[in-house]
């Protein structure tokens, strides 16, 4: 399976007349000097002019979005900007008004929430979501299986399968929860679970992997545990990495890029130490100037 992932994008193929929108849309962004232009970097995933509104709330307002491969991507912004709705478009969560969605240059934009996961896109949520009255080992195996087609069979292959059993050991050392494998998922630590939630979608296998607030309700000490185990291993895989994120301490320090949403667009486009000194953002994020923070 980790061979066929990205397989189901590959065969779609993009659609010709958004093919020309998108080609006008890169020289777009090209005449605009991003942050990563001149790189050479590699576009993983690009959204293209994509909406979502909920009533009169346009939670996304038309953005344009690029990810590029091997880069962990922080995306922030104040509560309502439209960050976790624009994962939750990119993981098929929701589906868009109007626009596209591409990986790998392939139209996605109509798959389902399976089928992008076979592409190679998963993510973790904001509020963990475990099976709580099974063991840690048991939901990182789960999602093996589930990976591989085996899920019906889960409970007759589990305790045989030893590629199974090997692979989630190797997965919960990775995350620092081998000597948690027998526990309860529902008695770990806050921490942990945020932990096993990521080690769950990691499990997928992604090339892309989006993380909705994993520091969020722990400790200072946590935070720093948990975004150095997930950095670690993201690019020891070369994943890629989209981190939905609040604390801008974190985000400063583990990531390449940082993009900042605000009422539904993006605001901002750089890396970590742009994004520090733009007083605009500043502004929307912090409430007034660096400047002036610094001489309140």
């Amino acid at each position: 399976m980790a061979n066929d992932v990205g397989d189901r994008a590959d065969r779609l193929g993009p659609h010709p007349a958004r093919r020309h929108r998108r080609v006008a849309h890169q020289a777009k962004r090209e005449g605009e000097n991003h942050a990563q232009e001149g790189r050479g970097d590699v576009i993983l995933l690009e959204t293209v002019d994509l909406k979502k509104h909920f009533g009169d709330t346009r939670a996304v307002d038309g953005v344009d979005f690029v990810v590029n491969e091997g880069e962990i991507l922080s995306l922030v912004g104040p509560n309502g900007a439209g960050k976790t709705t624009l994962v939750n478009l990119i993981s098929a969560y929701y589906p868009p008004d109007s626009g596209q969605i591409l990986f790998r240059d392939q139209d996605i934009t109509s798959l389902s929430i399976t089928e992008r996961v076979e592409a190679g896109i998963a993510r973790s949520f904001q509020l963990v979501n475990l099976f709580d009255d099974r063991s840690v080992f048991d939901n990182v195996a789960q999602a093996i299986f589930s990976r591989e087609g085996k899920a019906g069979k889960f409970m007759v292959l589990a305790e045989r399968d030893q590629a199974v059993t090997s692979e989630t050991m190797e997965i919960l050392r990775q995350f620092g929860l081998e000597a948690k494998g027998d526990g309860l998922a529902g008695g770990l630590a806050q921490g942990e679970r945020k932990l096993l939630d990521v080690a769950v979608a990691y499990a997928l296998r992604p090339t892309l992997l989006c993380l909705d607030e994993p520091t969020s309700g722990v400790s200072t000490r946590e935070k720093a545990q948990i975004m150095d185990t997930i950095s670690s291993v993201v690019r020891a895989g070369q994943i890629t990495a989209v981190i939905i994120e609040h604390d801008m301490d974190v985000v400063f320090k583990y990531s390449d890029r940082v993009v900042v949403m605000h009422e539904g667009r993006i605001l901002a486009d750089g890396t970590p130490e742009e994004i520090r000194n733009n007083n605009e953002v500043a502004t929307i994020l912090l409430g007034a100037p660096l400047d002036d923070q610094a001489t309140a």
